[in-house]
């Protein structure tokens, strides 16, 4: 009988029994000189010593203010370090931190405000083309439980930081005592690539743990620095950066208040950093410039994680950006996030075309989406996921926690994988973005990795649209390199006699950028309505 496409990770590794707060007092006693927080764009730095009795400051002013364990406090900025010490004043005095997405407009701020309920708000005053002060102004009066928002810079800000600096210590002490790892910490809303965003519920044993596992597969000590252009209100950032880098004694390394290719490569050189983090598109944007001109001899590793890794992506990273301990992590926020990750020894081949295996104290299957059984190994099916890091569940959604969460604990990810015999795993796509074409299931995926080996493309993305024969045809929106040309013609010649026939894309879109949420998630469902609308396609087949 086959092997069923089950695994276990290692139970022999200890996991951390502390809360977020705790965890940090330890590092800041074992490594107290050692770099703990450098931004670049304003030249501020925070040894350990300095960057936990920061923390205390703002979180001795939180108490005094009247916050109570297990208020929400809202954080809505982008990357900047203030972001930081609240994320790590919040878990030690028992508050429960919304992370609130920079990208977010009034309508998606105000839900989030409401459906958690926060009671106070701190965000930046502006950020790109959007004006916090406005947008907060204007959704106040739908939120009646918040009570409070401060802007950062502002007399508001500074008098409470003031007033954390003349407190006295007995109070915190007392809040961080009645804490337990097992209380919620973090309110994380799903980056809405369909449907309104839900509030996955994380708890300090959830995420400092991930955090740590994250650290230990990347082999971090308090030498390495990691370079973090990924966004902070994202788990890539507050939990694989951030908690991956002070439950080791490693730097946290601010490029820029959002992602900026030539930034983030001046940082790493600059700070001599030894990891750099990022989605597939911060990465090929990278690559894009010329790399000549920053010494990166100092990276050693990093992650690349958020959506599907392209294979010549990952080999070029670690060709040219001296990163030869890159690894991949596949999550998502309900599982705190991360569930595998390729090893640091791996071989290559497995580190560039899988997302490795499972993590420690988690256990991961593949099962039939339709029957729920788990299949035999090298079957594709549903990929779900069990143990210490699923989420305590969606706030005050029960319905749909048990949408997402089985009686037995297995969190339903809703993405296509294969396990080999090996126990590394593969994502072939989203159940939803699977394309059916004349009966044939074609997953994206495949032809998106197929189409990364023509010269002239840069990126590409693969979706599915209406055909009134077939049901749905394919479609490739490329970016091209800069300076390369090929028509659609060629596109598709390259992959005839290489690919089945049904695998050939009907139609090619030549783009400059792809619609994506502020993680670099894809958004194919976006893709899919411009597709429609622009070639005037139906059921019925183009329209004139």
């Amino acid at each position: 009988m086959p092997e069923l496409s089950l695994t276990r990770g290692r139970t022999d590794l200890p996991m951390l029994t502390t809360t977020i707060g705790e965890d940090l007092r330890r590092t800041a006693a074992r490594v107290p000189e050692r770099p703990a927080l450098v931004d670049v764009p304003s030249g501020r730095r925070w040894s350990y010593a300095e960057f936990d009795a920061a923390v205390d400051e703002l979180a001795r002013a939180l108490v005094d203010a009247g916050l109570s364990t297990g208020d929400r406090v809202g954080i809505w900025a982008p990357n900047v370090p203030e972001w930081t010490l609240l994320q790590y004043a919040t878990a030690r005095t028992g508050l429960v931190l919304v992370t609130v997405n920079p990208a977010y407009r009034t309508s998606e701020l105000e839900y989030v405000l409401k459906q958690s309920g926060c009671r106070w708000l701190v965000a930046a005053p502006s950020f790109k083309t959007s004006d916090y002060r406005a947008m907060v102004a204007e959704v106040r009066e739908a939120c009646p439980q918040l009570e409070r928002a401060l802007f950062l810079g502002d007399p508001d800000w500074d008098a409470l930081l003031d007033r954390g600096r003349a407190l006295d210590e007995a109070a915190l002490r007392d809040r961080e005592a009645g804490l337990t790892p097992d209380d919620a910490i973090c309110i994380q809303y799903t980056s809405g690539t369909t449907g309104f965003p839900k509030g996955a519920t994380l708890s300090h044993r959830n995420i400092l743990n991930n955090g740590w596992f994250v650290g230990e597969t990347c082999r971090y000590t308090e030498q390495d620095s990691i370079c973090i252009p990924v966004p902070f209100y994202h788990c890539f950032g507050m939990v694989m950066a951030n908690l991956g880098a002070t439950s080791h004694g490693a730097a946290m390394v601010i490029p820029a208040p959002g992602f900026d290719p030539a930034a983030t490569l001046r940082a790493v050189e600059q700070e001599r950093c030894t990891s750099l983090y990022g989605v597939p598109t911060m990465f090929i944007a990278e690559l894009g410039l010329e790399l000549s001109a920053y010494d990166l001899s100092s990276l050693r590793t990093g992650i690349m994680a958020g959506s599907p890794c392209p294979v010549e992506v990952m080999k070029q990273v670690m060709a040219v950006m001296h990163m030869d301990e890159v690894t991949i992590c596949y999550g998502m926020t309900e599982t705190s996030p991360v569930s595998t990750q390729t090893t640091t020894d791996d071989p290559v081949e497995r580190r560039v075309s899988t997302i490795g295996r499972v993590h420690p104290h988690v256990e991961v299957k593949v099962v039939d989406p339709v029957t729920d059984g788990t299949v035999p190994r090298g079957q594709t099916g549903e990929l779900c996921t069990r143990g210490y890091s699923v989420m305590l569940g969606y706030w005050q959604d029960p319905e749909k926690t048990a949408e997402a969460v089985d009686a037995d604990g297995w969190m339903h990810t809703g993405d296509l994988a294969v396990m080999d015999e090996q126990g590394y795993l593969s994502i072939v796509g989203r159940s939803k973005d699977m394309v059916i074409r004349g009966g044939e299931n074609v997953y994206p995926r495949e032809l998106e990795e197929f189409l990364y080996g023509h010269p002239a493309v840069q990126d590409v993305q693969v979706i599915g649209v209406p055909d009134p024969r077939y049901g749905e045809e394919l479609c490739a929106w490329v970016k091209v390199r800069p300076g390369a040309q090929v028509t659609e013609e060629e596109v598709k010649e390259f992959c005839r006699g290489r690919l089945a026939h049904y695998k050939v894309p009907r139609y090619v879109m030549f783009v400059d950028e792809f619609p994506m949420t502020i993680t670099g998630k894809i958004q194919k469902y976006k893709m899919r309505e411009q597709t429609t609308a622009t070639l005037g396609l139906t059921d019925a087949g183009p329209t004139a």
